[in-house]
């Protein structure tokens, strides 16, 4: 097994690189096998739902990650173990909501056939959403001169700074001139978004997570918007 620093290399670089991540994924199968058959006590085999759940799970984890969640695979290890019983509960609802429904010839509720293909279906779509947004926005961000790296380092971690730049995106969401004026001068409006001398260095310290976050005020990044916004915990939606 490769040491953590070797991983989160990789694991940041799969972030942002579909290609890495498949290549990740690939590389990390066995792990990921002997994952579903801890949950299930049983064989794992390539077709089987609980696998192709899990790695979507393990694509969450590499878009999720972050070094105060502790080593990477152990955080991957609860993501799918958590994906894997949320798929458990969903099939138990299913079961007991149609218990009284006609079957097929073989015996199969049909409602419960439907169901399963629908839910893989679902996932693979929300996957490939998500895939699409991070894309498209890397691609805004580099107008920018942002990359996604740069919220690593520029990411608040104190809770005023916190409090500070959930002000400042309120304050963008109540006048759309701001997000005009950002999109149209590739600039961070700092003057229109605060008169505080010590607020505005605070948010020049903190300026590429700022128009990130702006940026995707001005996209509509569901996805991206919700995962970003939980860094900023206690925060509410963008």
């Amino acid at each position: 097994m490769q040491d953590e620093h070797q991983i989160l290399k990789k694991v940041s670089q799969a972030r942002y690189d579909l290609e890495a991540a498949d290549v990740l994924i690939r590389e990390y199968l066995p792990f990921i096998k002997s994952e579903v058959s801890k949950y299930t006590g049983t064989y794992t085999n390539e077709s089987s739902d609980e696998l192709q759940i899990a790695m979507i799970a393990f694509h969450e984890a590499i878009l999720s990650y972050d070094r105060d969640r502790g080593t990477f695979l152990h955080y991957a290890q609860m993501i799918i173990r958590s994906r894997l019983i949320d798929h458990d509960r969903k099939e138990a609802r299913h079961k007991d909501h149609i218990s009284l429904d006609k079957e097929n010839e073989e015996g199969d509720q049909l409602i419960d056939m439907i169901t399963d293909g629908r839910d893989k279906t679902d996932e693979h779509m929300r996957l490939l959403a998500t895939q699409a947004e991070i894309s498209e926005l890397s691609k805004v961000l580099e107008t920018f001169g942002v990359s996604f790296k740069d919220l690593t380092t520029s990411s608040p971690k104190q809770e005023r700074t916190k409090a500070l730049i959930q002000k400042m995106i309120a304050k963008a969401k109540e006048d759309p001139s701001i997000l005009d004026d950002l999109l149209i001068s590739k600039k961070l409006p700092i003057q229109r978004l605060t008169l505080d001398k010590n607020e505005r260095k605070v948010l020049e310290r903190h300026r590429k997570y700022l128009v990130t976050m702006l940026v995707i005020l001005t996209n509509g990044y569901e996805i991206i918007r919700g995962h970003l916004w939980r860094v900023l915990k206690g925060g509410t939606a963008v």
